[in-house]
């Protein structure tokens, strides 16, 4: 087959080479970007008297009619034309003739491609935001189904205090958050378009930019044509971003995991979002908080591939940034299905009250309460929590808890405790008393689901 860039080669690409130097296997997923930039570029070419109308229209309906035929399934994507520029150019060219080869007048295969995938990028990563917000969604809905439920918190997975199930949910909230946050930002850092730069050192010919920046939807050109064609630092950091989005979902998937022990029994799935044994009858398995948790070292494998990639490169642009694609399209496709399933299996679960509550009995949550309150009394904390540490010594002892302890039990240890340490100590103060802004106090909780409804425009 003949190559558009043929005229320097006097023999034919070997068949390996073609079969190694392709990336139309997977690129040909960016045809929507290709044609749309292709369109625009067309318009800006007439626009600027580089093509006339006629020229133009020709190469606009017969893009369109591409696009049409691959979305049919009656494209037929081949090896030999390496990428999906040249596989759209070649079928142009049977469509309308040679005047598909003024197409590429005033461009580049180099910011070609840095124009597709970084359109293509921008459309997923719009994606995956709308996930994440379903995702803060369901937790918010969660958050307010359960509000009043207490769990054990833990420190270095020991109980350490009590704390509401809706603050615990919240805390995932504030992670998608900033998560959020990150994707906006990166949006606004990649609205830059890099057609136009040419192979490296932009064209002689008389384009506006600015124009085909406003027909894709960018707000500006890039300004440095060298910088534009080797630059793949959105794809660097959109798989950042995905890595501690996954990082996130995989904390998340390792407590699901944990909560739905025997040992623990806080939650169950589901059985819609469980799977089964093929030799252990009674098993309910959590393989979706699995999968998510294990596909987190795929997503960083990902990220430090590109990294790797493009840590010795020259400018501008090397064939080795053809390996720029599978990696972001992996991660962009995993990290899409793990939050859609995460939340789905979410929505789903159920809360074993009665198991929680019989878990709150162990674990002395109280302890520091108990600290506080002889703090509260003048007792330097230092002391205080001596004193509390004797105490649970001596529980553990006798085979008791705190709240089982009489006011004679604790005065043995201080005569500063008076009757109300009874009531000082019970896991439902214990959790309303920290009213410190951001606490686990229902007060504060609540003022966090009203403050993520008002994000959320709910």
């Amino acid at each position: 087959m003949k190559k558009l860039w043929e005229g320097r080669f006097s023999k034919e690409s070997s068949k390996l080479l073609e079969k190694f130097n392709a990336s139309i296997t997977y690129d040909n997923r960016m045809y929507e970007e290709d044609i749309e930039g292709s369109i625009a570029h067309s318009k800006m070419l007439f626009k600027q008297n580089i093509i006339n109308k006629e020229d133009q229209s020709l190469m606009e309906k017969g893009l369109l009619q591409i696009k049409n035929e691959i979305e049919e399934g009656n494209f037929q994507f081949e090896i030999e034309d390496e990428d999906i520029h040249m596989s759209i150019e070649k079928r142009l060219t049977e469509i309308i003739g040679n005047t598909a080869g003024k197409l590429h007048t005033a461009r580049s295969r180099n910011d070609q491609v840095a124009l597709d995938i970084r359109m293509y990028v921008r459309k997923e990563t719009k994606e995956i935001k709308k996930l994440l917000l379903n995702l803060e969604y369901i937790l918010v809905n969660l958050s307010e189904k359960y509000k009043t439920i207490i769990i054990p918190g833990y420190t270095h997975l020991q109980r350490a205090q009590p704390i509401l199930f809706s603050h615990h949910l919240m805390a995932y909230f504030q992670m998608f958050k900033r998560d959020i946050s990150r994707i906006n930002d990166f949006l606004e850092r990649i609205d830059e378009l890099p057609l136009g730069a040419g192979a490296l050192a932009g064209t002689t010919f008389n384009i506006d930019r600015h124009f085909t920046a406003e027909l894709l939807g960018f707000s500006k050109p890039t300004e440095n044509s060298l910088d534009s064609v080797s630059d793949r630092d959105f794809i660097i950091e959109l798989a950042m971003i995905i890595s501690v989005i996954s990082m996130h979902l995989s904390r998340f998937s390792e407590e699901i995991i944990i909560w739905c022990t025997s040992e623990f029994s806080f939650i169950s799935l589901d059985d819609s979002f469980a799977t089964g044994s093929s030799i252990m009858p009674q098993k309910k398995n959590p393989d979706i908080a699995e999968l998510v948790r294990g596909k987190t070292g795929r997503i960083y494998g990902n990220l430090m591939s590109i990294l790797t990639t493009m840590k010795a490169l020259p400018l501008a642009y090397n064939k080795d940034m053809q390996e720029d694609k599978e990696g972001i399209f992996d991660s962009i496709d995993n990290i899409k299905l793990s939050i859609e399933i995460f939340y789905s299996m979410l929505d789903t679960i159920t809360i074993n009250e009665e198991k929680i509550f019989i878990s709150m009995k162990t674990g002395f949550l109280n302890a520091t309460d108990v600290a506080d309150y002889l703090a509260k009394h003048d007792i330097p904390f230092r002391q205080a929590h001596k004193i509390t540490g004797e105490i649970v010594s001596y529980c553990e002892n006798n085979n008791i808890t705190i709240d089982d302890m009489s006011l004679e039990d604790f005065q043995k240890f201080s005569k500063i405790f008076k009757e109300d340490i009874l009531t000082e100590i019970t896991i439902k103060n214990c959790v309303n008393k920290r009213d410190s802004f951001g606490g686990t106090s229902i007060k504060n909780v609540e003022m966090q689901i009203e403050n993520a409804k008002k994000y959320l425009n709910l």
